[in-house]
């Protein structure tokens, strides 16, 4: 790996532009493109602003070497606060149905929705205290595959109480879509619930996409 392909890294790894990190050092657009393309190389000031804003030495950036401090070594890598978190989602979800199915009370949903708060904090929690150059690539992961566990909890107390006052019918508070007034309504639900995290999905991967140009 060049200085070219570290150039590129990193500022992928940041999540940012070539216009992006051109404002930041001042230069424009084609002249980081131009670094990135070995075209050019860029000065020795352009070196140590860019050591600053990735917080890496200027050695690294011109030899690709770079010392492990003990500060590097013993912070986290936000992924594993995410995966930790999804888990907790996943089980919160999970255990919430089974709960349902086996005492049929609104209470399967306050014990699923704990779970899916603690795992929401120790993501944000990651986001905070995790390893920087980590973050960016954990929120995007987080966020596709928990959209899908997420959402389906407060999608199906909605879909429950638009059922249940359409049909003039008691509903109550559970973590799927219960069959009310017909199996039309039923299956709209569930092609609502999809269509929506298709969408998310689909947003979330287009911003990323653009972040990263």
């Amino acid at each position: 790996m060049n200085i070219a392909d570290r150039i590129q890294s990193l500022r992928k790894t940041r999540g940012i532009s070539q216009e992006q990190l051109a404002d930041e050092l001042g230069v424009s657009r084609q002249a980081v493109s131009k670094w990135e393309s070995e075209q050019s190389m860029p000065d020795i000031e352009k070196i140590i602003m860019m050591s600053n804003y990735f917080e890496v030495t200027t050695d690294y950036l011109l030899k690709g070497i770079e010392p492990q401090t003990d500060a590097m070594q013993k912070k986290a890598s936000a992924a594993i606060f995410s995966a930790v978190g999804t888990a907790f989602n996943f089980i919160g979800l999970v255990v919430a149905i089974m709960i349902w199915e086996d005492k049929q009370t609104p209470t399967a949903v306050a014990v699923g929705f704990i779970l899916m708060a603690i795992g929401c904090m120790i993501f944000v929690i990651g986001q905070i205290i995790g390893e920087k150059d980590s973050k960016k690539s954990s929120l995007k992961y987080f966020s596709l595959i928990n959209t899908w566990i997420l959402l389906l909890m407060p999608i199906s107390w909605i879909f429950n109480f638009v059922d249940g006052t359409v049909g003039g019918f008691s509903w109550t508070f559970t973590p799927l879509p219960q069959l009310g007034n017909s199996y039309i309504s039923y299956g709209l639900c569930w092609l609502i619930y999809f269509i929506l995290c298709v969408a998310i999905n689909f947003y979330i991967i287009v911003i990323s996409r653009k972040e990263t140009r």
